[in-house]
């Protein structure tokens, strides 16, 4: 019964935009960036834990419950977390489930409103840019070396930055996301 009601609550969770995982042009390459990501250890294994404490990070919270139940069918039996390729089943699986088939201009539009809200997670305080200081701090949260040197940081700004303000609006991170997709066939 009890993991029936995290299932419930987690279908109205994933269904909500700021859960959704699903993107058109998410393909292998930045879905192992997303991994690599929750692997905090780099032990090619991602626990459940590593999961919500990333998600925690990024200001999506999560009932550990939820996503429990969710990835449990994902981890072969014997290990502690998700592989890889579990992780990518369990993305399309979560694809089909709470998505399925839709026409070109909706995922389109799906596609903007993940890029929407993709750039608030790094626009913390809401005036429409990124500056240094916010992606330092997004980075930092996220627990990549990154986050600790302002230079470095400073110099990923600028390399986004296309009317060098200093900052990256929206259509400056929306052409740097275009940029780093590999379309698949």
């Amino acid at each position: 019964m009890e993991a029936a009601a995290c299932k419930r609550s987690l279908s109205r969770r994933a269904s909500s935009s700021l859960f959704r995982l699903r993107c058109p042009s998410l393909n292998s390459v930045r879905l192992r960036r997303v991994f690599d990501i929750f692997d905090k250890n780099h032990d090619g294994v991602i626990t459940v834990q590593e999961i919500h404490q990333a998600l925690t990070r990024l200001g999506l919270e999560t009932d550990l419950c939820d996503l429990e139940s969710t990835i449990k069918s994902f981890i072969k039996p014997g290990d502690i977390g998700i592989t890889y390729e579990g992780f990518v089943s369990l993305h399309q699986s979560l694809d089909q489930t709470f998505f399925g088939l839709e026409l070109e201009e909706e995922e389109e539009e799906e596609e903007e409103e993940d890029l929407t809200e993709a750039f608030k997670v790094f626009d913390e305080d809401g005036d429409g840019f990124i500056s240094a200081q916010e992606l330092q701090a997004v980075l930092g949260k996220l627990g990549l070396p990154e986050g600790k040197e302002i230079g470095r940081v400073e110099q990923m700004i600028c390399s986004v930055d296309q009317n060098h303000d200093g900052r990256v609006d929206f259509f400056e991170f929306k052409n740097m996301m275009a940029s780093v997709v590999v379309r698949s066939s």
